[in-house]
């Protein structure tokens, strides 16, 4: 194989060697044409040998055409280069016998015919059949070599052998022309080749390209200067499937985008605002929401007269951030707004009322669960929840349509509403709302029943906020739960100053705390029997600098809302502890702590801090806790007070009887005190009832091996009464005096257990006399 063709490319190689065995009807043409000439010159000379060419070129034609249909049944695949030189091989066989005959032609002709036409004929049949060699065989070197000088030395001979120096001079010009033959081969060639390299390549890159646009995950869209599709990919068509039919190419989007308009799959707006972006060759981005709930992402980019839209199906993208979006403005519990979209659309709706100056009252209700942890702590978290979300159905079912529900978190709801707000409407469904919510709940075959009390606010000020309207429901709430379960209450301007009084309450407490304006004082345990003082509650007083003192119930309990608790609690195990060292052994000291005592993790911390830098007894401490206390997390206020209980300290139940499991705090608790609630005693010296059940219930802690104390004594009957008829171990009451300050405790201490030595030593005493 020739150089040149051993460096070209294989697919190049073989396209060429196709080349040869193309348009059999042109070389059939050719062919009948170079045999008629045969045969005309044959009968005009009458040559034999004539004769015989034609035979020739007969036969040649047949084998070179039944070599075309057998290179048409087996072509040579694109990569078998092995295969393809075979058939090279073949044609140059052939071709240098086809050319062999004319060269023969000629020389016959020339030399032994010697006839003017039969040489005109031969030499110009020739001539043009060197021309089709170049033009059919160019792709091969060696095949327009061959042919050539096959065709060429035997027609030189002849015209050498005539004899005159003309037909020399043709014979010595056929050089040039052979060369000049080749040369003309050599550039076809190089165009071919060029072209069908081209062309591979071409095909190669559309190739490609289709593979991209169609594998690619978004559609893709080219618009040309008129706004005509030139080119789309089925991923941008499915994106209008069933708007659009067919194919886009050669279409209009405008016109596309309008049928969608008319089949009222897309907004108008959306296709105007995306043709304007076409046009205006803006760019940029615009999602389409099409028929049902797909929605596409379409990217707009230009260059030049050229748009390319860019389709993405954002639609799983649209629904998760829908989600998020739900997620963030819904409770998941209940389905309604939360607290922050209700905030939202309240502030907005706020807000046009302003701008519209309208006067009408709005009405804003607080609904609060009460004491629904109970629900929680005896059915579960699970029946909690569905409660919740049973409440927010009935509530629901009885509110005014004009009404916007919420849930605020916990347990508490929030009704809006800023049309129809008269008072006897207000009041009608706020008790619509108690009385469905009293009805029993069904949950997982277990009953709950359950209270809610409910603060409301209906205001005409102008402008309001909705911080104001939630503070002055809030205060209402307090007001209604004050008074009870299941209660509700609308606002009125004297609870405005009750909150501002007790907002400035907390903030002075927080400097009373930081600067020691706070005090203790003890109130004495008392041995009912004996009359001696066996231990004393330390209590906290508070003296405001102008308001003077105030109500323990009122700052302990501001104190528990602010968190400024524990610092209470915190201070008074350092002070009490401190000050019970100097009263004789074994009277002890009771320090009460609270729910958020409980709940934290300071309070073990705080109890050995105060033993250590006291150097007081663990056992002459004792902490009291009450029933409420506990309800918020039993089991973690279980674990606290064990803890304290195996140092030695003593752990009292404050107002025992007053709250809802007692008995059940008894038998899970570390407990070794048990202090009855003072409504036991009240009335025990006018009712025999109460008498009985204070000594059932003192009897029943003697079982228990606690010690019982009874709170509230305040007369010598009551006191008679409960040493004749119950077993309770200690008394506590204003019959022994007034808390007192530390001095004034510990002269009470001395004066009373004085005194009892002194009644023991006259018992002592009064048998001798008697003997005497």
């Amino acid at each position: 194989m020739p150089k040149g063709q051993r460096h070209l490319p294989t697919l190049d190689y073989v396209s060429i060697v196709a080349s040869l065995y193309k348009d059999r009807r042109a070389m059939l043409v050719g062919m009948a044409a170079t045999i008629s000439g045969v045969m005309m010159a044959a009968l005009k000379t009458d040559a034999p040998v004539l004769y015989a060419v034609a035979l020739a070129f007969v036969v040649s034609t047949a084998k070179r055409y039944y070599n075309m249909l057998a290179f048409e049944d087996h072509p040579p695949a694109p990569d078998d280069r092995a295969g393809a030189r075979a058939w090279e091989r073949r044609q140059m066989i052939q071709g240098t016998i086809s050319a062999s005959i004319y060269g023969c032609w000629c020389f016959v002709t020339l030399v032994f015919v010697r006839d003017p036409f039969a040489e005109l004929v031969a030499i110009s049949v020739t001539i043009a059949a060197m021309i089709g060699i170049v033009t059919r065989n160019f792709g091969v070197d060696r095949i327009v070599t061959s042919q050539s000088l096959a065709i060429s030395i035997p027609l030189a001979l002849g015209l050498a052998l005539v004899g005159d120096g003309y037909h020399l001079a043709l014979a010595a010009l056929l050089v040039p022309l052979m060369v000049s033959f080749r040369f003309l081969a050599a550039d076809v060639r190089g165009m071919l080749l060029s072209q069908v390299h081209e062309r591979t390549v071409a095909s190669r890159l559309a190739s490609q390209l289709d593979t991209a646009l169609e594998t690619m995950q978004h559609g893709l869209c080219m618009l040309d200067e008129n706004g005509v599709i030139a080119l789309a990919n089925d991923r941008a068509q499915q994106t209008f499937a069933g708007i659009a039919e067919g194919s886009w190419v050669g279409r209009s989007f405008a016109d596309l985008l309008e049928e969608a308009i008319g089949k009222r799959a897309l907004p108008e707006t959306t296709a105007d605002r995306l043709n304007r972006m076409i046009i205006q060759q803006t760019g940029g981005k615009i999602v389409m929401k099409l028929s049902g709930d797909f929605h596409c992402e379409v990217t707009v980019s230009s260059r030049g007269d050229r748009t390319v839209l860019l389709f993405e199906n954002v639609t799983a993208r649209i629904r998760a951030q829908e989600r998020i979006n739900f997620m963030a403005r819904y409770d998941g519990l209940t389905g309604l707004p939360n607290r922050a979209y209700f905030t939202e659309q309240v502030q907005a709706e706020l807000a046009s009322r302003q701008r519209t100056s309208r006067r009408e009252p709005v009405f804003l209700a607080i609904i609060d669960i009460d004491d629904f942890k109970h629900v929680n702590d005896t059915l579960g978290h699970l029946a909690g929840d569905r409660v919740l979300s049973e409440t927010a159905v009935r509530i629901q079912t009885v509110m005014h349509r004009d009404s916007r529900l919420a849930r605020l978190g916990g347990d508490e709801f929030v009704i809006y509403r800023a049309r129809n707000t008269d008072s006897d409407g207000m009041q009608a469904e706020v008790e619509a709302i108690l009385s469905i919510l009293r009805r029993p709940f069904e949950v997982g075959g277990e009953r709950a029943d359950i209270d809610a009390s409910i603060g409301f606010v209906s205001s005409s000020d102008h402008p309001i906020g909705l911080d104001d309207l939630i503070t002055r429901a809030d205060l209402a709430l307090y007001r209604a739960k004050a008074r009870g379960k299941g209660q509700y209450q609308a606002f009125v301007e004297e609870m405005d100053s009750e909150f501002r009084y007790r907002q400035r309450l907390k903030n002075d407490l927080a400097i009373a705390i930081s600067e020691d304006q706070l005090k203790l004082v003890y109130q004495p345990l008392v041995d009912p029997a004996t009359r001696r003082v066996v231990g004393c509650e330390a209590l906290a007083r508070w003296t405001h600098p102008e308001l003077g003192p105030i109500a323990p119930d009122v700052f302990i309990g501001l104190a528990e809302e602010t968190g400024q608790i524990s610092a209470i609690t915190r201070w008074v195990l350092q002070t009490a502890t401190a000050e019970c060292v100097f009263w004789p052994q074994p009277i002890s000291v009771a320090v009460n702590v609270s729910a958020r005592d409980l709940r934290g993790e300071d309070l073990t911390r705080y109890v050995s801090e105060a033993l250590k830098a006291s150097g007081l007894a663990p056992g002459r401490l004792e902490i009291e806790v009450t029933e409420t206390a506990l309800i918020e997390d039993r089991e973690g206020a279980a674990a606290k007070l064990a803890a304290l209980a195996d140092k030695g300290i003593g752990i009292a139940l404050d107002d025992f009887g007053t709250g809802y499991s007692s008995l059940s705090y008894l038998r899970g608790m570390a407990f070794s005190k048990l202090k009855i609630d003072r409504s036991f005693i009240a009335d025990i010296t006018t009712s025999d009832r109460s008498l009985k059940l204070m000594a059932n219930v003192a009897r029943l802690g003697q079982d228990l091996d606690l010690v019982l104390v009874a709170e509230g004594v305040e007369t010598e009957d009551q006191l008679e009464a409960i040493a004749r008829h119950t077993a309770i171990d200690q008394v506590q009451g204003f019959l022994f005096g007034t808390p007192l300050p530390a001095p004034e405790t510990r002269e009470l201490i001395a004066r009373m257990n004085r005194r009892d030595a002194r009644s023991r030593t006259a018992k002592r005493r009064r048998p001798a006399l008697v003997s005497k």
